[in-house]
């Protein structure tokens, strides 16, 4: 069968080339074509457009970047047509992604799939209306999506989630501490793992603060987890004279040997939870206390960490706009790393969290549910 898959930013481009590997192990005779990344272009097929010409974030950038993103739909929809796909398979993406599906649905009438869902539950729940019409099945990866979307009449199949996958099949798992430390040529004392991002706007305004709450705690060492496309020049940029420790490609390994870590908000506070590493969140919002007066009246939900949504209560600390503060991250830091009972608690929820979200299989299950549904 012929799959077109569209993924639009870096974490789409490693979740789609998996499923494309595992849609190739059902589907020996698979064809691909898609929009995303190095990751997908790997597993072969042919790419019309790398998701880095795609990758406008927030409302002024698509305005300033408006002709390109016309650019973008028409050469997209023309692939489509040329291509005669039997499968529209999106990821998550929701503004482009959304347009083609109506235009799948209408212009090519086929079957359109959606794997990772946009975050309908926390924002912009309007769209409901539009995946109700043109998306045929849905693939979730968090169990509390479920409830959301049946509350909308909407059912979906729930196939696990990928960072279990890559936490539980990672590489380096039997590395030891003083391996670690020698191979980054660090000292060999108490870590404090700092994940300020993946985006220079998120660094820049994370990592200074980050930094100076984990330097109060002299008995332990400060090591960065650098972000992959990020040239270690421009952590420079933003650290200044400050001598600092970052790794890259190495993150899994620096979580599972600090004692806590400070995690800016996105996929990585569950990972952290996984690896099983205490941690406090933090998310920098423009224009502090009023920014988040306006979030809470736009946002539906309580928590911005995907550990905190999961259970449905407070396990990790989310210090947000105006509370994301040196003062604030310190104090919760001490906690981390000084209070046995609160990290045991944690613990004991990130041990919730995990049976929660079941065993690994992700990309193997969504693949194998997509090429039954297609040969019914």
């Amino acid at each position: 069968m012929r799959y077109f898959l569209i993924a639009g930013e870096a974490s789409g481009d490693l979740h789609a080339s998996n499923l494309m590997r595992e849609l190739r192990n059902n589907d020996p005779n698979a064809e691909f074509c898609f929009l995303g990344g190095d990751l997908m272009q790997a597993q072969g097929g042919t790419m019309i457009k790398h998701y880095r010409q795609m990758a406008f974030m927030g409302f002024w950038a698509v305005i300033k970047n408006a002709g390109k993103v016309l650019n973008n739909i028409n050469d997209c929809k023309k692939a489509l047509a040329g291509f005669q796909p039997d499968v529209l398979i999106l990821v998550d993406y929701p503004g482009f992604n959304l347009r083609m599906a109506r235009f799948a649905k209408k212009q090519l009438a086929i079957p359109v799939y959606y794997y990772i869902s946009p975050k309908l539950w926390a924002w912009k729940e309007y769209r409901i209306k539009d995946i109700k019409r043109y998306v045929d099945k849905m693939f979730t990866i968090f169990p509390f999506e479920t409830g959301f979307y049946k509350k909308h009449n909407y059912s979906v199949e729930y196939v696990g989630n990928p960072s279990v996958d890559s936490v539980f099949l990672r590489p380096n798992q039997n590395q030891t501490f003083e391996e670690f430390c020698s191979k980054n040529k660090i000292e060999h004392k108490p870590v404090i793992a700092i994940l300020a991002g993946s985006r220079k706007q998120e660094i820049s305004a994370c990592l200074p603060r980050m930094l100076e709450s984990a330097r109060q705690f002299r008995e332990y060492q400060i090591v960065v987890g650098g972000a992959p496309g990020i040239d270690p020049a421009f952590y420079k940029s933003v650290v200044g004279d400050n001598e600092v420790n970052i790794v890259f490609g190495q993150t899994y390994d620096l979580l599972q040997h600090a004692r806590a870590a400070i995690v800016n908000s996105g996929t990585a506070t569950l990972e952290t939870a996984l690896i099983g590493t205490p941690q406090v969140v933090v998310y920098h919002v423009m224009f502090g206390w009023i920014a988040y007066v306006i979030k809470n009246i736009l946002i539906k939900v309580k928590f911005v960490s995907l550990v905190n949504l999961i259970c449905q209560k407070e396990v990790v600390k989310e210090l947000v706009a105006h509370y994301f503060t040196v003062e604030n991250v310190t104090n919760e830091l001490d906690k981390l790393l000084h209070n046995e009972t609160y990290r045991q608690n944690m613990l004991h929820e990130y041990a919730e969290i995990i049976k929660t979200l079941g065993v690994p299989g992700t990309a193997e299950r969504a693949a194998k549910k997509m090429v039954e549904e297609l040969g019914k």
